[in-house]
Order: C-alpha cells, then structure tokens, then sequence
C-alpha cells in the first residue's frame, strides 16, 4: 500500500511539472526550416508536438505572443561561464589545473550553480552553454549544461562533448637580446623553433599513447586520465583545437586528419584565409574574434568583421562565441558578436544557426536542442523584436518545459535604487 501511495505522488508531481502549453500568434523562428508569420507552437511536458500556423489548443493553456518572436534557445559555445564569477578574484576562478596534459579534467563538475552571471546570461536568450577548461596543452574534457537548475548533476545534459588541445603557437620573437626587458627571457629563433618541435613532439606522443592504451585496455588496467582520452579516440566526441593564426590552423588540419581525429577549430581569427582548407576538411570554426582588432596591421579595419561571410561562402559552418578576459560576464552580448557579422555580408539566417543550430550540431546535442521541431526539446524564448536587434527585450523563457525567472542581479538593483527616497526624505517619511 505504501509502495503503491509513494508512486502515486510522484506520478503527480511529474504531472504537475509535465504542463500543456500552445504559444499563439508569435514569429515563430524555427532556424531548421521556414519562419512562421504567424504560427503556433504546442508543447507538452519538456517536449514539443507540433509547429504550424494554426493549431487547436486541445486542452493546452494558450499563452498569448501575438507580434512577438518565439526563439529556440541561444547556445553559448566555449565559454566560461558559471566557471568564473570575478575574474579579478582567484578564488571565484574555477577553469584551469596544475599541468599541461590533464585530459581527465571535467569542466560541468566544477560548475557554480548559483553563479550571477548564469542569470544575466539567460535574460537575452541564452538557455544553454559549454562551459570549457583552459590553460595547459591538453586542458581536459567539456559538457553542456542548462541554465537552470539546483546542481551541477541537474544542469549537466551531456557529458564529454569535446577534448580540448591548445595547438602550440607558430610565431616568432624576432627581437635581438638588446630589445627584450628581461634578458633571462630571451630566446633566440633556433630556441623558439626548438621549443616548438618539443612541444609538437610531446602532443605526438601524449595521443600516440591515448591510442597504444585503448588497445591494450583491460578491466584490470585502467588509468582514469587515459580512460578520459578514449571517447575521442573511439571518434564518440570531436577534439576542438584552440589556433588562430593561419599556419596553426594549417598544421592542425593535417595532424588532425593523419590522426584521424574529428577536429573543431576553436578561435579561429586567421581561419577565414584558410576558408577552402577548412570547408574541404568540413571543420567547423568556433569563432570568437567578431571584435577583436587585426592581429595584422597588414589587414584591413574590417577583417575580423567580415571573416564569417567568407568562411559562410567557402562552405564553413561558423559557431559564435564571446572571449576575452571577461567573457563570463560578456557571453549575455551572444546575440550581438553575431548580428556584427550580418552587418558585413553574413545571412541573417546563419548569423542566427550559428547561435543556435550549428553549436548545438557540433556538441551533439542537435537531436534535442537548436531549433523549434516537433519532437525537440520545450527549450524556448519569447522576444519582442529580432534577437539579433539591440533594441529587442526577451520577455519570457522556457527551459525543457520549465519557464525560468528572467530575473538578475542588475534588475534587483535597478529595483532597489528606483525606488529609493528622494535626497533629504528619509526612508519612514517616503514610506508614509
């Protein structure tokens, strides 16, 4: 009886959870397929059932967005977000380990589910990110997380999606001794090239025995940082690699594919001179440099500007990304790094996939995530404008059926200091 009685709630609070919804008369944007104008979306549970211009609502609540935009939710690739919460302060600092090959690293585990940042990020749009490990060669492994949820086990929805590998820089220090500060730190052209050859050496060898390990694996021999290597290995997840010069994106393509590794470049800033390299290969570019400045003076002001139109027209699928010292805080301006592109000859179309669509292919999590299609999951926003437009707001969101607080950090504030008593009223006098 008691068994029986235990059942019987918890089938009732999944159906208090698992609520009917139809979303009337919104732009709907579905990035897979055709925009509807108007059209109606019915959603039941955390799933969608259907999209159409018009729908019964068979039981369902109408919710009311007529002239309003529905979305899938944003994606934020390669971020920090929920890893950093002051980049100022160390010990809100989470992204990085001692050494330069961890592989085992996890980054979903080391989430702050009560980061502020998590919030401001959701309010314009963003449902969804990949937190990622940084420093060392081999950082370690990344997973996608939703933006709600109360622990890092309830907001992690796939785990590993990618190793990351930092490919060792192709510039050189062509200073003399004379011109370098601290002379210590001088290092000739026959030293640089040298450490380079070392560091390529060990990347060699450190995936060579990643592979050695997985052929000879027994139950009675695992090493968890070679256990951590084996999803990539058995090709399961992609390797994004961090280069952004073009002769670093070069050398990557090729270790890559003698490799036989599925690889993502991540950074990127040259990648639109090697476009027909990258499309051949079919390697999609996490980009993250919209707004950074030339790394040349040799190239034009809009170089940076312009990069996701040529990778777009040579057949490559371009994901955005925000970086920077302060991306954490900065990954709320996502909608924005990809409008900048469509302001210099990307489609409006691809600027919105590669928010949504495309990072959610490249993670994997395309079955479920970055679109609006039957069968996906209820992960949506309603806008009231284009979400590519500055000026548009995001007025609700639904996370897996879920609708979720659009609250922050910076409205409590706006409240708190709006309603704050004129100078010389005192806070019993105002309230009076």
């Amino acid at each position: 009886m008691k068994k029986i009685n235990i059942l019987l709630i918890v089938s009732l609070a999944l159906c208090a959870h698992a609520e009917r919804l139809l979303f009337r008369g919104a732009t709907v944007h579905t990035v897979s397929g055709q925009t509807l104008a108007p059209g109606d979306v019915l959603v039941d549970g955390r799933k969608i059932l259907e999209v159409a211009a018009k729908i019964d609502p068979k039981g369902a609540q109408v919710i009311e967005v007529k002239g309003q935009h529905l979305y899938p939710g944003l994606i934020a690739a390669n971020t920090t977000l929920g890893l950093v919460e002051i980049p100022g302060v160390l010990a809100t600092r989470d992204t990085s380990e001692v050494g330069q090959f961890t592989p085992d690293v996890q980054s979903w585990i080391a989430i702050n589910p009560d980061s502020e940042l998590i919030p401001v990020a959701r309010a314009n749009g963003i449902t969804h990110a990949q937190p990622v490990p940084s420093g060392g060669i081999v950082p370690g492994l990344s997973g996608v997380i939703a933006l709600s949820g109360w622990t890092t086990e309830e907001m992690t929805i796939r785990k590993p999606v990618a190793l990351h590998l930092t490919w060792p820089s192709m510039d050189l220090d062509t200073r003399s001794r004379d011109e370098v500060r601290d002379k210590s730190s001088f290092k000739s052209l026959e030293d640089q090239a040298r450490d380079r050859r070392a560091k390529l050496k060990d990347i060699d060898e450190f995936f060579g025995e990643a592979k050695a390990y997985a052929r000879a694996r027994t139950d009675k021999s695992i090493v968890p940082a070679w256990e951590a290597m084996m999803p990539l290995v058995r090709g399961e997840i992609p390797l994004m690699i961090r280069a952004d010069d073009a002769r670093q994106i070069k050398a990557a393509v090729k270790w890559a594919d003698t490799n036989g590794f599925y690889a993502v470049i991540v950074g990127g800033e040259s990648s639109a001179e090697v476009a027909e390299l990258l499309a051949s290969k079919k390697i999609p570019v996490i980009y993250d440099s919209v707004w950074a400045f030339p790394g040349k003076d040799t190239k034009s002001y809009d170089a940076q500007f312009k990069a996701p139109a040529v990778l777009h027209r040579a057949g490559v699928k371009v994901v955005f990304c925000e970086s920077g010292r302060f991306e954490a805080s900065m990954v709320r301006n996502l909608p924005y790094v990809a409008a900048q592109a469509v302001a210099f000859g990307l489609p409006a179309d691809e600027a919105l996939k590669g928010i949504t669509l495309y990072p959610a292919q490249v993670l994997g999590v395309d079955e479920r995530l970055g679109s609006i299609d039957a069968g996906k999951e209820a992960s949506l926003f309603v806008a009231d404008g284009d979400i590519l437009d500055i000026r548009s707001h995001v007025k609700r969101m639904w996370i897996a059926g879920q609708e979720v607080s659009l609250t922050t950090r910076h409205t409590r504030l706006y409240e708190k200091y709006r309603s704050r008593p004129p100078s010389g009223v005192s806070a019993t006098t105002a309230a009076q």
